[in-house]
């Protein structure tokens, strides 16, 4: 309360009519009016709705499993109580997911008093998969779910995770559906920051994002094949979930707390850091996750410093006709860095922050990435039986919204 009411407002608010809603309102122990008025709603509204009360849970995961077990429709969406819809968010999300017949339909979100993922709105996508866009950066529970998808395998927020348990469920749900669309012409979902500034992502210590990391990688290490498709999905536990513990604030820690932390990503870099997903992330990133691979403290630290304090790296031409950027240690033969670690990609082409770019190098990197492209074009033309294949520019890279702040806490 009082988001509550704004938020079953906006459901009452719908365009789908009222006959073809439901509403599965999950009272978890809540102290502040929550349960009275639920009941009160349920009495008055035109939307069939059930209230369930139970004793508080201590996180989201077990409400929205009761929730799911007493659902009937052929689809779900779980609505958090603070958050709200647009008028015609579910009638645009229902059509989507029967015109396509997919499984899982994502209607545009937008942050009020607080950020939220970006990088997935570019265009609607009647049908397409996690492989082929940036929705893995996109892993709330508020989306669409065909329940048939859900109930045929078992599917269920895990009770054990008190963070990323929306993560774990959402990518599942991504990797077995038969199809995912995006609605991103419309604004569906407003994801509220509270003003008490009160949100579970941000309870709970450090360790609950290494929980959320291991279960995410083992994860996609269970439904993926080892290989590029693998990498790109591991890219989103790496970047989002693990790499924000090892930000500028790591400098100001505790020597307990910064040795824990190396200890706690030690096992996670030992069976899912690969070249592959590296190549995936910029300099910077794929720097520092490279120093806690090798537990090198030292030089991640003065890397982050160097990050705090806001210094711009040199542009270097190399020799191979590939461009580097000279952060921290660059070819200093005591830190024993091998220069592809710094190595530029077109990723970091892309969205290149931080780097203010001299016209040389970046001349230079345009036209190494061209001699790229071109050679893997002469390379196909000669094997006519193969598809010709272009390196495409990835999707956007996520924004800061989607690797949010709280995570480097």
């Amino acid at each position: 309360m009082p988001y509550l009411v704004e938020c079953l407002k906006s459901v009452e608010a719908q365009t789908l009519s009222a006959d073809r809603i439901e509403i599965v309102a999950v009272n978890d122990g809540s102290t502040d009016g929550t349960g009275e008025y639920l009941d009160t709603f349920a009495a008055r509204s035109p939307i069939p709705t059930r209230v369930i009360h139970q004793e508080n849970s201590g996180g989201p995961s077990g409400p929205r499993n009761v929730g799911l077990a007493q659902a009937r429709g052929r689809y779900v969406f779980f609505l958090d109580a603070d958050d709200y819809f647009g008028p015609e968010a579910l009638e645009r999300m229902v059509a989507m997911g029967d015109r396509n017949r997919t499984d899982v339909v994502l209607g545009k979100v937008v942050g009020v008093n607080r950020g939220a993922p970006q990088s997935m709105w570019g265009k609607s996508l009647d049908r397409t998969d996690v492989f082929s866009s940036n929705i893995k950066f996109t892993l709330s529970a508020q989306k669409l779910f065909r329940r048939e998808l859900l109930v045929r395998h078992g599917m269920r927020f895990d009770e054990s995770l008190k963070t990323g348990e929306d993560a774990l469920f959402t990518l599942e749900a991504y990797l077995r559906a038969d199809g995912v669309s995006v609605v991103a012409d419309y604004v569906c979902y407003h994801l509220v920051g509270r003003d008490d500034g009160v949100h579970v992502t941000k309870s709970g210590s450090y360790t609950l994002r290494f929980d959320s990391a291991r279960a995410l990688m083992k994860l996609i290490e269970e439904h993926v094949p080892s290989g590029a498709k693998r990498d790109s999905l591991m890219i989103r536990p790496f970047l989002i979930t693990l790499l924000p513990q090892f930000g500028p604030g790591f400098l100001k820690q505790s020597e307990k707390v910064r040795r824990h932390k190396l200890e706690l990503a030690k096992p996670l870099m030992d069976a899912y850091w690969s070249t592959g997903v590296a190549r995936r992330m910029k300099v910077h990133e794929r720097l520092r996750l490279h120093f806690v691979a090798k537990g090198r403290e030292d030089l991640l630290d003065g890397l982050l410093a160097f990050l705090r304090d806001k210094k711009t790296p040199q542009v270097y031409g190399g020799s191979d006709g590939r461009t580097y950027l000279g952060y921290p240690y660059f070819r200093d033969r005591d830190a024993g860095i091998p220069d592809s670690v710094y190595a530029v990609t077109t990723r970091e082409m892309v969205s290149a922050d931080r780097i203010q770019w001299p016209m040389s190098g970046r001349a230079r990197l345009v036209r190494g990435l061209r001699r790229r492209a071109g050679a893997v074009l002469r390379r196909t033309i000669r094997r006519p039986a193969r598809a010709v294949v272009v390196p495409a520019v990835p999707p956007a890279a996520p924004t800061m919204d989607e690797a949010p702040k709280q995570l480097a806490a």
